[in-house]
């Protein structure tokens, strides 16, 4: 809670209400931002961030970071810089669905003006080097009108 009332009542009243903070103004920046940062590593599931995963496994599918290479059925996938790119930010996020708008700010750094298809030229590119079908795919999902969904439990079926 960011607020300019700093009266201990209101700040025992706002953290009983429910809030993890109480910063009163004037606030530095940096204080500010540091006390986000603080909340936010308290408030991260115990999981390993993808960032610092190396290796992920789904059923024959293999696909490590550190080397930058992957494997289907101990076999290795070739693979342009982009597509392992778009593989590893995917498989880093199973299960959940990525927007074009979230691929594009992790891979590129810029928002997504809506024309680009790229992404989509990719993702055709990489389904059947991870023996997905193109016509069917089971493995990387194309979620109408939210972006795309890498299912690891199709990798076992």
């Amino acid at each position: 809670m960011l607020t300019a009332r700093t009266d201990d009542a209101d700040q025992i009243l706002g953290l009983d209400l429910g809030a993890d903070d109480y910063v009163c103004k004037p606030v530095r920046p940096r204080l500010l931002l540091a006390r986000i940062q603080a909340l936010l590593r308290r408030s991260e599931a115990p999981e390993v961030a993808p960032e610092k995963l190396r290796r992920l496994q789904f059923g024959p599918l293999v696909v490590d970071n550190a080397l930058r290479e992957a494997w289907l059925n101990d076999n290795g996938i070739e693979l342009t810089s982009a597509e392992f790119d778009l593989l590893w930010l995917l498989v880093a996020n199973a299960g959940r669905i990525l927007s074009r708008e979230e691929i594009f700010t992790a891979l590129r750094g810029i928002g997504y003006d809506g024309q680009d298809r790229s992404i989509d030229v990719r993702i055709s590119r990489i389904r059947p080097k991870i023996g997905d079908d193109p016509e069917h795919p089971r493995l990387i999902k194309t979620v109408r009108s939210k972006g795309y969904l890498f299912v690891p439990q199709a990798c076992t079926l």
